[in-house]
């Protein structure tokens, strides 16, 4: 099932996508305005998630596919983290960035994972949100990414992520990391949640990437999350073990979909990208 976050004019809202149509959750119980408390409620019946949306998708009014457009980040994430280097191609771009390559190759060969912190509620945007750009960068490119949605130390769902990077910054010198990843619009989330029971295999997913300037496509590639040379297991227990994490929390798993080193992105440009069994996460982008 895919969950949504909707904020229209009669408040939050928490729907399903259910395969029959758009199910509205709220109608139903409306102390269920986010996926957060869908799962809490879930954790109290000790049942799954998606049962509890299906007892209540029977008889909830069923919303226009329309009502969609409304819809926000889909989990109220205290923290985004992200895991770099995670596949082949993304070493290959950070060494080629850095003015300390070899790191980057250490990092991919080692047992430990790179995790590193991303982006607080305020720094997140949700679809067709603006996603930001730093005026003091002047290379600067979206990162397509399977987010690993957690609830506490749980793998609840999953969702698409973009992980915004200024590679000139964070090529200049390592240490600039947190400037090159965190700061205002730095990280979009959505436009979904897609239940963690009902993807087969996170392992074995298409994913791509669209960037439109004007009328013309500069760039379009397809992935799949299968080359990742980590689990999504691996990495999540790298990230909360001897670590306080929120009630809910978003792990970035890499990318391995990365445009030439000549391109890099301008205010107006149109980031899409699509990931098999949850969606398509659109965001125009500006400088912030």
């Amino acid at each position: 099932m895919r969950y949504y976050q909707l904020a229209g004019s009669d408040g939050r809202r928490l729907a399903v996508d259910d395969g029959d149509g758009i199910a509205d959750l709220t109608a139903m119980k409306p102390t269920l305005e986010t996926f957060g408390d869908l799962v809490g409620a879930a954790t109290i019946t000790d049942v799954g998630a998606d049962e509890v949306a299906d007892r209540l998708a029977a008889d909830a009014p069923r919303l226009e596919r329309a009502t969609l457009e409304e819809a926000t980040v889909p989990v109220d994430a205290g923290e985004v983290w992200a895991a770099g280097v995670t596949y082949e191609i993304s070493e290959a771009a950070r060494e080629e960035e850095s003015t300390m390559p070899e790191m980057y190759l250490d990092v991919y060969d080692n047992e430990r994972p790179e995790i590193f912190f991303k982006a607080t509620p305020s720094r997140t945007v949700g679809p067709s949100e603006a996603v930001g750009i730093r005026a003091d960068s002047e290379w600067d490119v979206p990162e397509p990414e399977l987010g690993i949605v957690l609830a506490g130390e749980e793998i609840v769902g999953y969702t698409i992520g973009n992980d915004m990077s200024s590679r000139s910054i964070e090529g200049e010198n390592p240490l600039y990391l947190p400037q090159a990843k965190v700061y205002d619009r730095c990280c979009s989330l959505g436009p979904c949640v897609r239940s963690a029971e009902s993807i087969a295999d996170p392992h074995d997913l298409e994913m791509w990437m669209e960037i439109r300037r004007g009328e013309e496509t500069l760039y379009e590639d397809a992935t799949n999350t299968g080359e990742m040379a980590r689990t999504v297991e691996e990495l999540a227990d790298y990230y909360t073990k001897h670590n306080t994490v929120p009630e809910q929390s978003v792990l970035l798993t890499g990318t391995s979909l990365v445009p030439e080193n000549e391109f890099t992105l301008r205010e107006g440009d149109i980031v899409e990208i699509g990931i098999e069994s949850i969606g398509t996460l659109s965001n125009p982008v500006t400088q912030v």
